[in-house]
Parts: structure tokens; sequence; C-alpha cells
């Protein structure tokens, strides 16, 4: 019989047992468990609710049952219906009366959300150290690649010349925004529930600010309803992945592009690339295609506990059973996702040569050659159709607008004088953004110190957080 058993006549069957159980996947959460545990009893001792004969002997009991899990010792039996169930009947097997006093006070309610509290922190800080990470790695990735320049497109049509570093510090950028999303995903789950019991709190003078600082929340949820039934913290979480898995595959998408024969902009590690089992040339870039398909199922996650929780009533229902099992889902693909990215920008082949070379097509200095029209008097939407029509002479010669001769230029309007031709040059095209945020490669520095001040800030904050209970391995 289930230790809640008391009011039934007889078991759920086998079958119902097993639909309804959540240890496959809350038994992840072992070690949150036991924190609370402990603190809890630690708290009814200093209440006067249990001995301290008996909170010690609590302790002993479940610093055991957490070593016997890391050693992957512990049995787990399907018929615990959960982790919290599986820690207390077998706490009480080895502690007898002491283990069935543990759970003076509380419900399995506020006991489940205090558990998933701790692991949200935990995957969150671990989620900002690995974008602090992908974020080191593309800074020195920018670095590296100096002055390289590529065609910036629009539409997937070349456009503007910029910097190769200019492009990839719009993904640490990203990567800024997804990080202050963690940071609070991380915030929203720092509030203790424990102590609201069922949904309306105990006739037990509990310490509930005693038992968050011991579990390291920074506060306490002061409504019981809302302590036991809210799962914003979760939404949080898993949205803050879902934006950041989406970064990911769009960079993704590009690795994909950029390594591709058409384009050749790198060449990926063999560490980062698959062959085919029939083609001996082929060397593909699966990993990055993996991170592009992997962003569906954090997506997927967050939907699913968004349609969960959408139609509840206050206060817990058993569909938030499912919480879980998504929410580490999409915080564990995230982070191997955020650690195969790194591996790739950390050891790709940048060439320079490929990318040059493939911006003698395009027109990509057609915008300055308006910009030169319009510095000398002329409207800019006239200057656009002019060389608009530039373009098309050179389109039917077959070369690229720099290629024109200046008796040509000069044809289309009397303001092109002969120093049209160092507007058609690239690198001054790219030399000449200098505005704040442009590709210019001043600007770029002061773009680049931007970026690693936010990185050592980012990286400070973390060490700042309240602790955490780290999740645990010995249960998988």
């Amino acid at each position: 019989m289930a230790l809640w058993g008391g009011r039934f006549e007889e078991n759920v069957s086998e079958a119902t047992q097993e639909f309804g159980a959540s240890l496959p996947v809350d038994k992840a959460l072992y070690r949150q468990d036991i924190a609370g545990s402990i603190a809890h009893a630690a708290m009814l001792a200093h209440q006067g609710i249990i001995s301290e004969e008996d909170a010690r002997a609590i302790e002993r009991g479940l610093r055991g049952i957490e070593a016997d899990i890391d050693a992957g010792r512990f049995a787990f039996d399907i018929n615990d219906e959960d982790i919290h169930m599986a820690i207390e009947a077998e706490l009480t097997r080895r502690t007898g009366e002491a283990g069935a006093r543990l759970h003076t006070g509380r419900s399995r309610n506020d006991q489940v959300a205090t558990d998933t509290r701790l692991a949200a922190k935990a995957l969150a800080r671990d989620l900002m150290e690995a974008n602090l990470g992908l974020r080191r790695a593309l800074v020195q990735a920018a670095r590296e690649a100096g002055d390289t320049v590529l065609p910036g497109m629009t539409h997937l049509q070349h456009a503007q010349p910029v910097l190769f570093s200019h492009h990839l510090l719009a993904y640490a950028w990203m990567l800024a925004r997804d990080f202050a999303r963690l940071a609070a995903a991380f915030d929203a789950a720092d509030a203790s529930p424990l102590g609201a019991a069922a949904l309306a709190g105990t006739s037990y003078p509990l310490d509930r600010q005693m038992t968050a600082e011991r579990l390291g929340f920074s506060r306490v949820i002061e409504n019981s309803l809302d302590a036991v039934s809210d799962r914003d913290f979760l939404l949080d979480l898993e949205y803050a992945c879902s934006v950041q898995a989406v970064h990911l595959s769009r960079l993704s998408e590009e690795i994909v592009l950029w390594s591709s024969q058409e384009f050749g902009f790198i060449t990926l590690s063999d560490a980062f690339s698959t062959g085919s089992s029939i083609m001996p040339q082929k060397k593909n870039p699966d990993f990055a295609e993996l991170i592009r398909g992997k962003t569906g199922r954090v997506v997927g996650d967050l939907v699913q506990l968004l349609v969960t929780v959408k139609g509840l009533p206050l206060a817990y229902n058993k569909d938030l059973q499912e919480d879980k099992e998504g929410a580490l889902d999409a915080a564990h693909t995230l982070l191997a996702c955020l650690g195969v990215m790194k591996g790739m920008v950390s050891t790709w082949t940048v060439n320079a040569d490929r990318m040059r070379a493939v911006m003698a097509r395009g027109h990509l200095a057609a915008t300055d050659v308006a910009d030169y029209l319009a510095k000398r008097g002329m409207p800019f939407r006239e200057a656009h159709a002019v060389v608009g029509h530039l373009v098309l002479e050179a389109e039917r010669r077959g070369v690229d607008i720099a290629e024109l001769p200046l008796e040509v230029f000069q044809q289309a309007s009397d303001l092109f004088d002969a120093d049209i031709v160092g507007a058609l040059d690239l690198d001054a095209v790219v030399a000449a953004r200098t505005t704040r945020g442009g590709t210019a490669p001043s600007a770029v520095v002061e773009q680049m110190q931007l970026v690693e001040a936010g990185i050592e800030a980012d990286s400070a904050a973390v060490e700042e957080l309240s602790p955490v209970v780290a999740m645990g391995e010995g249960a998988a």
C-alpha cells in the first residue's frame, strides 16, 4: 500500500500505477529532494516540532541515501511512484519512526515545487556558464578573423561588405540577451514554496525563512496557493532556452551554408563533421544540422508546458506532474548544443581568400556609389536610380559595378570624378562605416571591448548568484 493509502481499501492497478508514476523523470531531482528534506527536518527540530535526535537521524539517513544514489547503488522501485516517496520510504526503512516524522508540516505539493525550483536554479546556472563559454569562443574567433571581409547579405543576396568579426559579434550580442533571460529565469525560481503545505499553509509553527535560507533561496513565496501551483519559473526557463536555441539554429544554418562548396567560407574541423556511408568524398556539417534540428525539441518543450498550465484551477493538479520532463529536456538539450557550437567555432578554419574572391560579384559597392553622388548634392533617391542604371549596365557587360570604366560613370552623371575609383574599393567601403555599431575596424574594436566587458560582468554575476543544489547523475 502506498504511503498515502490509508483512505483506500486496495491498491491501484499495476497499469495505472505505472501510468501515474513520475519516478522515471523526477528521480533526476534526488539531490534537490534530499536537500529540501534535510532543511525541513532541521527547521522542525529548531521549532521543537520533532526532536534534535530525530533530525540528526533523518539527516544521517538522507546523506546515506544520497551517497548510494550517487554511486548507483540505490534500487529504485516503480511502486514508489515518485522520487519523494522513494526516498521517504527508504528513509523510514533505515531510521524507523524518525523517518516517519519527516513529512510533518509539509505536503508533496510544496515538496515537489521546492525540488523543481532548486533544479531550475541549477540548470539556469549551468546554462549561464555554457553561454559565457560560447560567447568567449565567438570573441576569440572574431579576434582571429582580423580584417577578413565577407559579403554581408540580406535575403541571402550580396548586400554590403562587412568584417567577419563584426558578423560573429552579432551572435555574441544575441547570446548576451540570452544570458539576461537565463538570469531572469534563475531569479524567478529563486523563491521558496516550502511550508506552503498542500495549499493553505499549516497549523505547525514552521519557520519558512529558515528553510529558505538553508536551501539558498533569496526569498519566500508569500501566498501558499501560488507557492504550490506556480510554474511560471519553468516557463521562463524554457522560454530562455527556446530563444537561445533559435539563435544557435540561425548560426548553425550559416555554418551549413559557409562550409558548403558553393560558399567555402569556412572548413569545419574533422572532429565536428561526419562522412557518408556511400559517398567517400563527403564531409557533412551534421552537428550544425543537429543543433538546428534540436531547436524544434526545445521549442516544443515550451509549447507543451504552456498548454499544460493554460487551464488549471488553483491550486495543485496532477497535470503539473508533466512540468519537469520538458524543462529537463530543454535545458539538457541546450547545454549539449552550446558545448558543440563552442567546439565548432573554436576549431573551424576561416577561408579568408574565398570570402574575398566571391565579393567580386554582387555589386557590393553600389550603396557607396549612391552615397558618393548624394554627398555631392544629388538627392539620394535620384542617386539610387542612377546607380541602379549603372548596375544594369554592369549586368549587361557581365562585370561587377566596380569594373565599369570611368567614362561609363561620367556618362551616368557629371558628378562622378576620378576619385570614384576609391569609393569602389571594398576595404574602403568597410572602413567608412565608422558609426557606432558599424563594421569599420575602428568601430568593431570598440564593439569588441563592450562585448568583452559584458562577458566579464556576466561572469561576475554568476559568481554572485545565490547557492544552488547541483544536479546529480547517479539516478540516470
